[in-house]
């Protein structure tokens, strides 16, 4: 039987289906929303170019097109262009691609992109070798009928892919700077080296969310604060006994950025769920309480460190750190290195401490 927070999650989730068709009906009354919020942008070129672009959705041109040459009545003084074309080209293949935290979540009316176009989310990879110092043969845990007695048979050498994207289904929620996201995030363990086994995937770890965004522009220590946002997030891996893992979380999240830094604070509470219910007691003092994001942008190199804790002292006192390095290949190729210690590498490790490194190409990162 399904537990009260399952249920609670699982009707969450499926509402982001109806919002996507909700949100079609909205999206008039967003662009009109929009020129609202152009005031809580600074700078002067920016907030010009924000009403500017408000007022071509209206009229039905493509918000994307520079400005077109102002008309004047005779007699009467040319108008200011608002945004230089060349100006405005750089700035939207600055945006295509992410450059900045407001860029990639879409934080001013400037930025705003519209409805269900799928972006990077969290960081997307293919590393076609990765070395695990101690794989996980009997996984373990606290849960009734949750434990492997039999071994495995695992290598120590494998491939770890993720991809992770998401979806805005409502702009400007109720003429506010809101917005509602939807989000997916899999990664996949592939025992592509054990011929003998058929070489399975070990482990696929599905997160589905959904989440508020809120646009800030406040200052903190001399950091910009850009962003809040709360949502709620499922974990699992998808799997029958003994080896089933799951959790439900309210995941709150600050984004702050400075020059080329970028720094994430990310609080959760996990939904609890019955004893006769969790596949993972405790997966908390495991994996963590909360992480921090720090990001770090070198000319096309990318190095970011995810750091979680259990936020407990004494035997409770848990965590991780992950380390990745993405630099260029060739054009937009990438290469992408990673280094993982600690718990909860994957679900099916919550309680298990590894070290892992891996290597291959990077498909996008946090920015």
């Amino acid at each position: 039987m399904l537990s009260l927070p399952n249920v609670m999650l699982r009707a969450a989730l499926a509402c982001a289906t109806c919002l996507f068709a909700a949100a079609t009906a909205h999206a008039q009354s967003a662009v009109s929303a929009g020129v609202l919020v152009c005031g809580s942008v600074a700078d002067d070129a920016e907030r010009l170019a924000c009403y500017d672009r408000a007022a071509r959705r209206a009229h039905g041109t493509d918000p994307t097109a520079p400005a077109s040459a102002p008309t004047n009545a005779p007699g009467t003084s040319p108008s200011p262009t608002l945004l230089d074309p060349s100006a405005q080209a750089a700035r939207e293949e600055r945006r295509a691609r992410g450059a900045t935290m407001t860029d990639r979540w879409e934080l001013d009316a400037a930025s705003k992109q519209g409805t269900f176009v799928l972006r990077p989310y969290k960081q997307m990879y293919v590393l076609p070798i990765r070395w695990m110092s101690s794989p996980n043969q009997t996984p373990t845990s606290d849960g009734a009928g949750n434990s492997l007695s039999e071994p495995q048979g695992l290598k120590s050498i494998e491939a770890e892919f993720q991809i992770s994207l998401k979806s805005k289904v409502w702009e400007t929620m109720f003429g506010s700077n809101v917005d509602l996201w939807v989000g997916y995030t899999q990664s996949s363990q592939w025992q592509v080296f054990t011929p003998a086994t058929s070489r399975p995937f070990r482990e696929t770890n599905y997160e589905p969310e959904m989440f508020a965004v809120w646009g800030t522009n406040w200052e903190l220590f001399g950091w910009n604060a850009r962003m809040l946002s709360i949502g709620i997030n499922h974990q699992s891996n998808g799997r029958a006994e003994p080896l089933s893992r799951s959790w439900n979380r309210v995941i709150a999240q600050a984004g702050f950025d400075r020059g080329d830094w970028m720094v994430l604070v990310r609080p959760w509470w996990r939904i609890q769920e019955d004893a006769a219910n969790d596949d993972n007691p405790g997966i908390e003092n495991y994996i963590g309480r909360g992480e921090l994001v720090i990001v770090r942008k070198l000319g096309g190199h990318q190095i970011a460190a995810q750091l979680r804790h259990s936020l407990r002292g004494g035997q409770n006192s848990r965590g991780s750190a992950q380390i990745d390095w993405s630099f260029p290949i060739s054009g937009y190729l990438k290469g992408h290195l990673q280094m993982f210690t600690g718990y909860g590498d994957t679900l099916i490790d919550y309680n298990h401490r590894q070290t892992t490194i891996g290597a291959g190409v990077s498909l996008a990162n946090w920015l």
